[in-house]
């Protein structure tokens, strides 16, 4: 879907990207990184709406920097920030969308009512834009990123501000176009559920570079002699009997224990050891790192706070 090579851009002395290098497939994938990291940045060097200092960035195998036109054709973009221009209905403003994108004035009409029956508007197609909530711009903004049948949509932030439900509709809408149109989907975005709910493949940015990229499922998979444990009992005893086995635990979600234990120990050690200590095992489960884990091993507990806000205003400052 996307290739740079040594892509790089400075906003005066600030590097908002670091000789990034990277290929990353067709398919959903969750663009992840501290605020300031450079997410919005690629997009925009994606589209050709901004020159890198540096390197290469092509979609698609078409060029960002030689054929920006061209690879805004085949591309859908919803940007972070409400893009709207007052005046116009729903119906109006993706209707321009099309004919910007090479549609004929009735057949963008048409268009665009069907994108809109798709993200679920329905009469309110026909208000002001500036009248609608979070949500229904949120919609709105989708609806004019596949109003052209894109190959390849760029989604910043697309849950920004919307409720639970509309946040639900949203992420369903995404899986559909990513599995019934066989869009792919390149999804940038803070928050790690929405990501971990969509995507099957991540690249993490932190300070300009990649600090992680692969298949969600293989970097979710914890090393080996890690487990997942539910103890029913006084466990004081079986902490203690773990400990003399080398083992260690640390509380984990749900109630659960997360459990490392020495290379000779295996699951059943675990077995014998509440049998010894009298606490029955209630789950006993392979550890799986979450999203979130996976995240702050890449990028830190932090982040990487002292790049964010440089980073983040210098780019606004260019924009």
């Amino acid at each position: 879907m996307i290739e740079l090579v040594g892509l790089k851009k400075s906003f005066g002395e600030v590097e908002a990207l670091r000789g990034v290098t990277l290929d990353v497939p067709c398919g959903t994938v969750g663009l992840l990184g501290p605020n300031g990291a450079g997410k919005s940045t690629l997009i925009r060097i994606l589209l050709g709406l901004i020159k890198p200092t540096a390197g290469t960035a092509g979609v698609l195998g078409v060029s960002s920097t030689e054929r920006p036109l061209d690879v805004r054709a085949r591309v859908g973009y919803m940007p972070e920030d409400d893009c709207h221009i007052p005046g116009l209905s729903a119906v109006g403003y993706v209707a321009y969308a099309a004919e910007l994108s090479g549609l004929p004035p009735d057949d963008a009409i048409r268009r665009s009512h069907e994108v809109l029956d798709y993200v679920g508007m329905n009469e309110e197609r026909y208000r002001l834009v500036e009248t609608y909530s979070t949500g229904m711009r949120q919609r709105i903004k989708l609806a004019q990123a596949v109003v052209h049948d894109p190959e390849v949509l760029l989604l910043d932030e697309p849950t920004n501000g919307m409720d639970p439900g509309g946040r639900d509709d949203m992420l369903e809408l995404i899986r559909d176009i990513a599995s019934t149109a066989k869009v792919s989907v390149l999804v940038s975005s803070h928050l790690l559920p929405d990501v971990e709910e969509v995507c099957g493949h991540i690249v993490v940015l932190g300070m300009g570079a990649v600090r992680l990229q692969g298949d969600l499922a293989d970097l979710r998979t914890a090393e080996a002699g890690l487990f997942d444990l539910r103890l029913k009992g006084e466990t004081t005893g079986f902490l203690a009997a773990l400990a003399e086995a080398g083992g260690r635990a640390r509380p984990a979600a749900h109630g659960l224990l997360r459990v490392t234990l020495p290379r000779d120990a295996s699951a059943r050690t675990l077995v014998e050891l509440a049998h010894r200590t009298a606490v029955q095992i209630r789950c006993l489960r392979p550890a799986r790192n979450t999203l979130e884990e996976v995240f702050v091993q890449a990028v830190g507990e932090k982040g990487d706070t002292w790049t964010a806000d440089a980073a983040t205003g210098a780019e606004n400052a260019h924009s």
